[in-house]
């Protein structure tokens, strides 16, 4: 365990430094993906990663995408003005959160490194979505929800069926039909909105 500590320290002081020297801000899901990258495959994920790289790349799409949705949900939590949306965002957070939890217990113990934070990305739609006029903010909201669902539907469909890890696909496997029911709910509400 000690080992593990020292290698992921020197593992971050060396994404810090590199980000010190670059003079950017380094965008979190890039840091871990590189980092997940460039991690030895062949070990049981004492000293490296214990996944392959396409798993290791889900892993990182998947939390990048889960902590998006709560930070999104949260914000839709206090400016939505419609019920069944404030009730929609209070569920995203909610599951998307156990969700995420769940994730970061497999990602330890196959030691993936995770983003500490949304994409560069997903906090630029953050922004956007949350400069929104509380009139235009949940039509947006819901949008951006049905166009997030179906995709994050696409990605986990894909994951299901493609990892090679048993239990990063047994995650997929296992939340995809509660992604499934928060795309049926959105867009539900998205018809009532007409």
């Amino acid at each position: 365990m000690k080992k593990l500590s020292l290698i992921m320290m020197v593992a971050l002081s060396a994404s810090i430094f590199q980000a010190c020297n670059n003079g950017a801000k380094t965008d979190s899901k890039e840091s871990a993906d590189s980092a997940n990258h460039t991690k030895d495959t062949t070990t049981t994920g004492a000293t490296g990663i214990a996944v392959d790289k396409d798993d290791a790349k889900f892993a990182t799409d998947a939390a990048n995408g889960g902590m998006a949705e709560v930070a999104v949900a949260k914000v839709a939590e206090q400016k939505a003005v419609n019920p069944q949306v404030k009730k929609f965002a209070e569920m995203m957070v909610k599951d998307h959160s156990k969700a995420n939890e769940e994730l970061m217990a497999i990602a330890k113990t196959k030691n993936i490194t995770l983003p500490a934070e949304p994409s560069e990305d997903k906090q630029k739609e953050l922004k956007d979505l949350s400069a929104k006029s509380t009139t235009d903010f949940d039509k947006a909201y819901v949008d951006a929800m049905v166009d997030g669902h179906k995709k994050t539907i696409s990605m986990f469909e894909d994951a299901a069926k493609n990892c090679k890890d048993a239990d990063l696909k047994a995650f997929a496997t296992n939340t995809l039909p509660i992604i499934k029911g928060h795309l049926t709910e959105i867009e539900a509400i998205k018809k009532g909105m007409k």
